[in-house]
C-alpha cells in the first residue's frame, strides 16, 4: 500500500536531525509540503530540506527556539501565511537538558525541561488548533517517550515527569478535540539512536539498555516512520485517537 500525504503541510518540530528528520524526509518523499523546523541545526536542517527538494517534495527550513513564545508564535503565523494551513503538527522537539538527580537539580533546570518538553507543546498547540477548527480537520502527533511509563533513567525523572506529562495531554486534548474533527496521538519511542543519547547517553549506558531490550539492539529514527504514517493517515487510522503507541523493541509492552 502506498501511503500518500499529497498537497497536505506537515509541519514537524526538532526536524533537523533524529527521529525529527527521518519523518520529514519521509512526508516530502509522500507528497507532503513540509515545514522543518529547526532551532541551534541550520546546516542539518537545510540538508533535509534540499534532499526533500531533490526528490521532487516540497519544503520549507524554519528557524524558532520554542521556549521562547515570541518565536514559537512566528513559526506558527509564518507556516499558515505561507501554506494557508497545517494539516498534521507533529510535536517532536524536546531534550534532557542535563542529566542530574532531583536532590541536585536547580529551579531553573527543571523549569527549562518542563519548558523544552511540555510548555511549548501546549503553546504551539493552542496557536494552531483554532486553523484546524477553521479549515475543518487536523491530525497532532505528539512525540512522548518511555521514560513517560518506566520513570527514566538515572538522572531523567524531570525528562521522564514531563514525558508523562504530555502523554496525558495527548490523551485529554483527544477527547476535547473529537467534534472539531481533529485526532491527537503520540509516538513513545524507546531507546532510538539520535543525537539524543549521543549527548546524555555514554557507552556503558547504552550497553546496559540495549541489553533489556528483546531485539537486542537499539533502534534507528527510519524504525518510527511507519507508525507515525499510520497516525497520520486518515485512510488507515479515522478511527484511532487519544492513542499512545509504543515503539521500542519490545523493552516495555503495556
Amino acid at each position: 500500500m502506498d501511503i500518500r500525504f499529497d498537497d497536505q503541510v506537515v509541519l514537524i518540530t526538532g526536524a533537523s536531525t533524529g527521529i525529527g528528520a527521518a519523518l520529514a524526509r519521509a512526508f516530502g518523499t509522500a507528497g507532503a509540503k513540509v515545514v522543518v523546523h529547526y532551532n541551534r541545526s541550520p546546516d542539518q536542517a537545510n540538508e533535509v530540506v534540499q534532499d526533500i527538494e531533490q526528490h521532487g517534495g516540497k519544503a520549507l527550513g524554519l528557524q524558532a527556539d520554542l521556549t521562547q513564545a515570541d518565536q514559537l508564535k512566528k513559526l506558527a503565523a509564518t507556516t499558515l501565511s505561507t501554506f494557508g494551513k497545517v494539516d498534521v503538527l507533529i510535536n517532536n522537539a524536546g531534550g534532557l537538558v542535563e542529566r542530574v538527580p532531583i536532590a541536585q537539580m536547580s529551579d531553573e533546570t527543571f523549569e527549562q525541561v518542563i519548558d523544552l518538553n511540555l510548555t511549548q507543546v501546549f503553546q504551539l498547540c493552542r496557536a494552531l488548533i483554532p486553523a484546524m477548527q477553521k479549515q475543518g480537520h487536523g491530525n497532532i502527533i505528539n512525540v512522548t517517550s518511555i521514560a513517560a511509563r518506566n520513570g527514566g533513567g538515572s538522572g531523567a525523572v524531570a525528562y521522564a515527569t514531563s514525558k508523562g506529562a504530555i502523554s496525558t495531554f495527548t490523551h485529554g486534548l483527544a477527547k476535547e478535540l473529537i467534534d472539531s474533527n481533529i485526532r491527537v496521538n503520540a509516538l513513545s519511542p524507546g531507546v532510538i539512536l539520535t543525537p539524543f543519547h549521543e549527548r546524555y547517553t555514554d557507552a556503558t549506558r547504552m550497553e546496559a539498555m540495549v541489553k533489556t531490550i528483546p531485539m537486542n539492539r537499539a533502534g534507528e529514527p527510519e524504525e518510527c516512520v511507519g507508525t507515525v504514517f499510520y497516525l497520520a493517515s486518515d485512510m488507515l487510522s479515522r478511527y484511532v485517537t487519544g492513542q499512545v503507541i509504543e515503539v521500542n523493541g519490545g523493552q516495555y509492552m503495556p
